[in-house]
């Protein structure tokens, strides 16, 4: 007779997002299933230059702060405290900085590594909490009362049943596909190249974000003076790029770049990927939902997409702190209403982006250099733009939006 584990909610998903949602129900009562395709025996890899980082908002670390969280990953951020924004071939420029907005940072940048091996310490020991490494979703099949789902590990097959299945699995996410959610894909016909580089002048905690005909190119401050790279051109371009030698790619940097920063000295490996804006027709199924990259991928620019997961983190965290039945209908909508709003905004913000400073036209150039010139000479709307890089959004609400700990649902 097959042996069925029962849980309040099962997470599809070991990653940052998944991982994050896990510690965000760690002072409930819930029953937390962590599938994770990741290997028990898997460890995180040592620190190096190669190593690779993202932005976190300044609300991201709002709600890891609120999560118990944030001091262990301050402890290797680097805060940004001013983005400048200009366009390749243009006069115009903004710098949008910290101090305008009576704040310490406007983000952070932090490596996958130390965030991620943060979130693992802090579910070694949460109650409630079982997690399954090395473990796939193979099955899925929801009813009135739970959501029963087949996954197989190494020690083989197993079901679980949950009140509430969370897919946070990614772009190719298995949960979405055995939902039988479609989604609407947009090709960016352009690729990613990311890497570490040093410049030769101090980066004094400077993101920039550089608009080119290709596409933006992004430049975030680490420690030891180096830089996360996120440099994006048609995928024809970028295959050459990736083939240069070292000389030939920093030359080509500067190029791109600049030399705001002086010479770039050194980087290390260069990766590649291309670029594509994915939103689902719908967030959630019976006794289900969306969260992560399983529910939007988005263009790298302005670097909306962990900050965009965490929100979807904090809500839910949020919800389940209201409802008595973690899948119930009441539940599911209310998250599905208010996150694709967000979705939608931030998707559309982000390609709006990309599509007004790749444009061709001459003049729509020219209007966007003295869109850019006018930006900085006018600070309420400054702070306006830099409150939304920071993932501030006046409609988001909660505990963990403003930095509390969400209070546990008595049930």
């Amino acid at each position: 007779m097959k042996h069925t584990k029962e849980f309040d909610i099962a997470i599809i998903g070991g990653g940052l997002v998944g991982t994050s949602l896990a510690a965000a129900l760690a002072h409930t009562d819930l029953r937390i299933a962590l599938i994770d395709a990741r290997p028990a025996s898997s460890k995180p890899t040592l620190e190096d230059y190669d190593e690779r980082s993202l932005a976190l908002g300044y609300g991201s670390a709002r709600i890891y702060q609120a999560l118990g969280l944030w001091s262990k990953i301050a402890t290797a951020a680097t805060p940004i405290q001013t983005v400048h924004v200009s366009e390749k071939g243009r006069l115009g420029v903004t710098r949008l900085n910290a101090s305008d907005l009576d704040s310490n940072a406007l983000g952070y940048v932090v490596t996958l590594r130390h965030l991620g091996s943060v979130l693992d310490s802090s579910l070694n020991h949460q109650a409630g909490l079982t997690r399954f490494q090395g473990a796939r979703l193979q099955h899925l099949e929801a009813d009135g009362e739970a959501i029963e789902i087949s996954i197989v590990t190494d020690q083989g097959p197993l079901s679980l049943r949950a009140a509430l299945l969370a897919g946070a699995d990614g772009t190719q996410s298995m949960t979405r596909t055995l939902l039988g959610i479609e989604q609407q894909d947009l090709n960016y016909q352009q690729h990613a190249i990311i890497a570490n580089v040093t410049p030769e002048l101090p980066h004094k905690n400077q993101a920039f974000e550089r608009f080119t005909p290709d596409g933006p190119l992004a430049l975030l401050p680490l420690t030891n003076n180096r830089c996360a790279l996120v440099c994006t051109q048609r995928p024809e371009d970028a295959a050459r790029t990736m083939h240069l030698s070292v000389a030939a790619f920093l030359r080509d940097l500067n190029a791109r770049f600049g030399y705001r920063l002086g010479r770039f000295v050194r980087t290390g490996k260069r990766e590649c990927y291309p670029l594509n804006l994915m939103i689902p027709e719908r967030l959630t199924g019976q006794r289900s939902l969306l969260l992560g990259n399983a529910a939007h991928t988005l263009h790298p620019v302005a670097g909306q997409g962990l900050n965009l997961a965490l929100r979807d983190v904090a809500l839910l965290a949020q919800l389940l702190t209201q409802y008595t039945d973690p899948g119930s209908p009441e539940l599911l909508t209310h998250y599905a209403t208010l996150r694709m709003r967000d979705i939608r905004a931030t998707a559309q913000y982000t390609d709006g982006l990309v599509r007004l400073f790749t444009h061709p036209s001459n003049l729509l150039g020219h209007l966007r250099g003295a869109g850019l010139i006018l930006l900085d000479r006018l600070p309420p709307m400054k702070r306006q733009i830099a409150r939304i890089g920071m993932g501030e959004r006046r409609y988001l609400y909660g505990r963990l939006f403003l930095g509390l700990p969400t209070e546990p649902l008595a049930r």
